[in-house]
């Protein structure tokens, strides 16, 4: 029979054993009291794959004895549920880990409630959609919701030394020599995906060839190798790529270039150009704006040129891009006057358009007082001549506050100041 991988064979089996999430399963943290108490409630954990989800799962079943299935929302149907459920009946009470809970549909759910109610299947849901967002409420106010964190670089080695002395489920009765170095990268290189670098070690276990002593030498080349990149900096359908952007832009917003290259760095690295050029043109007019109104065509040049070059290239004039957008003066007038009017209009205050303004380009239209009365601006000295052209409700109405944080916007505001006098 083929061998379980080696991350399968690690999951821990009591709490004592499970690596990181110390805020949940330390001494004295909540998880760990529940299993200590044996009062346990259903459970949604969530965060970035490979993390220990399923490790905490059947940690918490090895600690408490109780029975333990796994299913998956997507692929397992009802009849298997119903299974689970008949078990449930017989034993009193089963764990029911359940994987892309999310994805549960209604039928699944309406006939997984009862049990949850009366406690006889604890569910632990695990998921990487933030629960909030993507959990139907009638399961998600069953559940205590738990997140889970990345593993630390030192939490990933001890899991990675643990497999590697471990006789029964890892390699400690192979002779394996791992250099520093390469034990190092396993633990940075997979972003604190233990999975993932267990996965590594593994493959670099069993594809090196034992030198004439036994011993199987594993160098950081071999690691670098075994180690597949991730794309999961940025997961382009999980929560962290919207963590990812979300602090891309406040770091652009906030002029530290630093920390927004960084962030434009894993967006590159996961290939999300798509992404990147929307967010750029939405913080060129959003965050710079007037003040710096040349920005915007810049940075759609530069992801013009982007898009053309492609990757490995395209990175260069999103980096130009990035960095002016970060040392710009900064301005969100423009995006907070459009909305001021947009929440007048929804509020339903508007106001009938002034007569003198309405279309007079037909017959009759004088009749009915259109247009009369209407002063055009090219008539009158400097293109501009006092009218009214609010409707009366919103007369006095001010939507625009200049700000003047640069050179170009500083004009309009004295303009607009001018104006707004001469009325």
């Amino acid at each position: 029979m083929q061998q379980k991988p080696l991350a399968f064979r690690m999951r821990p089996r009591t709490i004592e054993e499970v690596v990181g999430q110390q805020h949940l399963v330390g001494d004295g943290k909540i998880i760990a009291r529940m299993v200590k108490a044996k009062q346990l409630t259903s459970m949604i954990l969530y965060g970035p794959p490979g993390i220990g989800k399923t490790s905490i799962a059947s940690a918490i079943a090895g600690s408490t004895k109780y029975a333990f299935r796994t299913l998956n929302a997507v692929t397992n149907n009802k009849k298997d549920m119903e299974i689970v459920a008949a078990e449930a009946k017989m034993s009193g009470k089963v764990i029911l880990l359940l994987d892309e809970v999310h994805r549960l549909d209604k039928a699944k759910q309406d006939f997984l409630l009862p049990y949850l109610e009366n406690g006889m299947i604890v569910l632990i849901g695990a998921t990487t959609s933030n629960p909030y967002h993507a959990i139907n409420p009638a399961i998600r106010s069953r559940c205590q919701i738990f997140e889970l964190k990345p593993l630390s670089p030192d939490e990933v080695e001890q899991a990675l030394l643990r497999a590697l002395q471990d006789e029964e489920r890892g390699y400690g009765k192979e002779r394996v020599a791992i250099s520093e170095d390469a034990l190092s990268h396993f633990a940075q290189g997979s972003n604190g995906d233990v999975r993932s670098s267990l996965n590594a070690l593994e493959l670099a276990i069993l594809s090196t060839d034992k030198d004439d002593d036994g011993v199987i030498h594993i160098d950081v080349e071999t690691a670098e190798e075994c180690l597949q990149k991730k794309s999961l900096v940025a997961d382009k359908d999980g929560d962290g790529h919207y963590d990812v952007l979300s602090a891309f832009q406040k770091s652009i917003r906030g002029s530290d270039v630093d920390a927004a290259l960084h962030y434009l760095g894993r967006l590159i690295e996961a290939g999300d150009l798509p992404s990147i050029s929307r967010r750029l043109i939405v913080i060129a007019y959003e965050d710079i704006g007037l003040a710096n109104p040349q920005a915007g065509a810049r940075t759609l040049a530069a992801i013009e040129t982007a898009e053309r070059i492609g990757f490995p290239e395209a990175r260069i004039p999103l980096a130009n891009a990035v960095i002016e957008l970060c040392l710009s003066p900064k301005s969100n007038s423009a995006v907070l006057a459009i909305q001021a009017a947009l929440d007048d209009i929804q509020k339903g205050i508007v106001g009938e358009v002034p007569d003198h303004l309405k279309d007079a380009h037909y017959k009759g239209a004088k009749d009915l007082g259109r247009g009369i009365g209407y002063l055009y601006p090219h008539d009158y000295e400097n293109g501009w001549v006092p009218q009214q052209y609010l409707p009366n409700r919103l007369k006095n109405k001010k939507y625009y506050q200049p700000k003047k944080t640069g050179k170009f916007e500083q004009a309009l505001a004295a303009v607009y100041e001018k104006l707004t006098r001469s009325k």
